[in-house]
């Protein structure tokens, strides 16, 4: 009896010993979990990129050398395209890895300046090589322009382009090959940022090209690329007459976006939403400079700004997604474009949900180089869900404050990362999102994007870090800012057209000032001197400057059925100056 009573006890204490221990293990399980598929998913992401790019990709042949297919799907939805911005931030990742040792990219690196050369020579909707057309957002993989309705200009292109080629060309000339930096990639990086300077200023549409304002990414994207253009510029010893001088300025400006403890992403529009927006996050670990301080004014991953508003924007996804479900405060969750998004129903996207990682493990990074944290009462939110009992206050490397934010961060981050891991499926494809009930993969396959920005977040974690662009030398904002003017042209649209009674004629056209080719919000044009043997009808809108154009008019009767005018589509391009005025006069055919 006695002898079944001890026995009974060692067992029990035996158990309590594996429950102890369980935690532990069950850590370390997840921890080597992690990084298994941390490392086979580096392998199928950078196999992905590649796959997507021209001419030997394995899922990109037709497309031209050094062209990055956006997805290999061509319906449903069809992205069979190359876009300026998805191609000039994937490009962005493969200069940092050839910088950092993968000589293999060369050859599409300098395939892609190639490809970029003759794009800038396309005439498109959004204007010639010298009149706008830098800021068209895709174009065919046959480098020929895509025609079709879109959302145009988006001017964030231009500058996350130079910003990658700049990076090409800076290590050329560390390697003595400063005449291939000077001849054949300066001349693409001067004309983006001569874009660059020009539009800056100018609405246009943001990254998710559905909004046209004031963006916070194409602005901040466009800081750095003056910032670091300039200095290339220098080097080369070429111009860029304008970069340094208008850096400051567009600094000056990205502080409206800071509205009641987060970025407001797209201001100088009425969206209806709150502009709690990845693209934020986005903008935070492009302009991530390995040099700088916790600068607020240049949103660095580790400053108090960028911090609270990571913890703005990945808030807005947990509770409207059913895969968050039960996920509390301090635990990563799936994360989507923003809150109100609802193409494709509104769901969680692999590369957003790896940028929450990134930052964080950039701002690690940083803290860890500077050997202390501050916490401030903008930041405290953030790292109270962290650690609950975190006071405000500076906390030096040997702390114990230090060192459990560290750990805590570091846990967050990857916790992001599994995130992914949860709903990738077991080959490792990654599409552009997953459904919000279920986690299954939705949209378009295989995005390139999806495979880039999982090579970037865990770069970050291994310690592979971008190169400085000089942050540190251009964070000072400017006492008084220079307000953004307008620059817009007056076009008035005058068009003979014979009608009955009941009958209207409007407007519509290639630009959102003519309603993206909407019948349904067409311009409507006035007739009041309208006479039979003159029936003329009139409209004067404003469209900015520097903008090509096409358009056509239609009538439409009191039912509401729509006719159009026969083709082809009529043209027309607003003055270069500010304020100037254009006559369009036309018959109706």
């Amino acid at each position: 009896m006695l002898r079944g009573l001890v026995s009974g006890l060692a067992a029990v204490a035996a158990l309590q010993d594996v429950v102890a221990a369980s935690p532990p293990l069950q850590r370390r399980n997840r921890c080597t979990e992690l990084e298994d598929f941390i490392k086979k998913q580096s392998k199928v992401s950078i196999d992905g990129v590649v796959a997507n790019i021209g001419p030997d990709g394995a899922k990109a042949k037709g497309a031209f050398p050094g062209v990055v297919v956006a997805s290999p799907s061509r319906s449903d939805p069809d992205y069979w395209y190359t876009w300026s911005r998805d191609a000039a931030l994937t490009y962005k990742v493969l200069i940092e890895r050839f910088i950092h040792g993968d000589k293999s990219l060369q050859s599409r690196i300098d395939d892609y300046v190639s490809a970029q050369a003759e794009l800038q020579g396309v005439t498109n909707p959004s204007g010639g090589p010298d009149s706008g057309g830098l800021g068209e957002p895709k174009f065919n993989v046959n480098l020929t322009a895509f025609t079709g309705s879109w959302g145009r200009p988006q001017r964030d292109g231009p500058a996350l382009r130079a910003t990658a080629l700049v990076l090409y060309a800076n290590w050329l000339v560390e390697h003595g090959a400063r005449s291939q930096a000077a001849d054949k990639v300066w001349p693409v990086i001067a004309k983006d940022l001569d874009y660059t300077t020009r539009f800056w200023n100018r609405t246009g549409y943001d990254l998710w090209e559905e909004i046209n304002g004031s963006s916070f990414f194409t602005l901040s994207a466009s800081h750095r690329a003056l910032v670091e253009g300039a200095a290339l510029a220098k080097t080369l010893g070429k111009d860029c007459p304008d970069c340094a001088a208008s850096a400051p300025k567009v600094l000056c400006f990205m502080q409206s976006f800071w509205v009641d403890g987060y970025i407001d992403s797209n201001i100088n529009i009425n969206d209806g939403r709150t502009g709690k927006d990845v693209n934020s996050i986005i903008s935070s670990i492009h302009t991530f400079d390995p040099k700088a301080d916790c600068t607020d004014a240049t949103f660095q991953p580790c400053s108090a700004r960028a911090l609270a508003n990571h913890k703005a924007v990945t808030d807005s996804f947990r509770t409207i997604y059913g895969v968050n479900k039960g996920i509390p405060q301090g635990k990563a969750v799936a994360v989507g474009r923003y809150a109100e998004d609802v193409y494709y129903n509104g769901n969680p996207w692999y590369l957003a949900t790896n940028a929450a990682a990134e930052q964080l493990y950039a701002a690690l990074y940083q803290w860890k180089r500077l050997g202390s944290i501050t916490v401030t009462d903008v930041s405290q939110p953030f790292f109270k869900d962290l650690i609950p009992d975190i006071q405000t206050g500076k906390y030096g490397k040997d702390s114990k404050e230090f060192k459990s934010i560290v750990k805590a961060v570091k846990l967050y981050s990857d916790d992001f990362i599994a995130v992914g891991k949860k709903y990738t499926p077991a080959d490792g494809s990654l599409a552009e999102q997953f459904d919000r009930d279920t986690g299954t993969p939705k949209s378009a396959v295989d995005l390139t994007w999806s495979y880039a920005s999982f090579l970037s977040a865990t770069e970050r974690r291994a310690g592979v870090m971008s190169l400085s662009w000089g942050e540190g030398g251009a964070n000072a904002v400017p006492p008084v800012c220079e307000p953004a003017p307008s620059c817009d042209s007056e076009v008035t649209f005058n068009v003979k057209a014979t009608t009955v009674p009941g009958e209207n004629i409007y407007v519509v056209g290639s630009v959102t000032e003519l309603s993206n080719w909407s019948p349904a919000n067409g311009i409507p044009l006035d007739a009041s001197k309208y006479t039979p043997s003159n029936p003329l009808w009139t409209a004067t809108i404003k469209i900015p400057s520097e903008t090509t154009f096409e358009y056509k008019y239609i009538k439409k009767n009191g039912n509401g059925d729509v006719t159009w005018e026969s083709d082809p589509n009529r043209s027309g391009k607003t003055p270069k100056e500010c304020q100037a005025t254009e006559m369009l006069d036309d018959v109706w055919r």
